[in-house]
């Protein structure tokens, strides 16, 4: 009997060595792994969007909220102007969520780019969607008031040939991003009025 007390006596203390030790690697390296996302993940997208910024658009970064839900909006400056918000967004391609940068013009309400961050998509296929500067560039101009959808569904987003999933999951997503804009511009107006300070 003392031998089984003696047991789970040590089985509780590792346990809770091993809780402990992993809870302060999670605290330590999390700031860590969302700087390295920040950088290596979408800083690429971010700045083939704002290849016109005069300024950082990693570093200049704002956190708005809508209810529970947090979202991360990156700012840039274009023009000598802080009037570009980037929403990052995420959608169904063909092999899995697929995120999606979605820059919008504060001053016109219209799209000044998109840049896929993250995808799962066929290599060659899908996969051009974040390589090919084409099918972004049909993006540029777009109203945020108006859905996004390829052509043949009332659009002029032409889709990439043999992907025609991914191709509607960039103009799902960017849709979406044009809705949370919407509904956010407001605070994301106010939030990039204190860059320019």
């Amino acid at each position: 009997m003392m031998d089984m007390i003696k047991m789970v006596l040590v089985l509780t203390i590792l346990s809770v060595v091993s809780g402990g030790a992993l809870a302060k690697v999670k605290v330590t390296t999390d700031p860590l792994i969302k700087k390295n996302r920040l950088v290596f993940v979408k800083g690429p997208a971010l700045k083939l969007i704002l290849k016109d910024a005069q300024n950082d658009p990693i570093a200049d970064n704002f956190t708005i909220k809508r209810g529970e839900e947090s979202f991360d909006v990156f700012a840039g400056k274009v023009d000598d102007a802080y009037k570009i918000a980037v929403l990052e967004v995420k959608g169904k391609g063909y092999g899995g969520d697929l995120g999606l940068l979605v820059a919008v013009d504060v001053t016109t309400d219209n799209i000044y780019g998109i840049g896929v961050t993250t995808h799962k998509e066929t290599t060659g296929l899908g996969a051009r969607a974040k390589d090919d500067p084409n099918f972004a560039l049909q993006f540029k101009g777009l109203s945020t008031e108006t859905p996004v959808v390829v052509s043949g569904e009332g659009q002029k987003i032409n889709a990439l040939s043999g992907s025609t999933i991914t191709s509607k999951a960039v103009c799902a997503a960017t849709s979406q991003a044009n809705e949370l804009y919407r509904e956010l511009k407001p605070q994301i107006v106010e939030n990039l009025k204190k860059f320019a300070q």
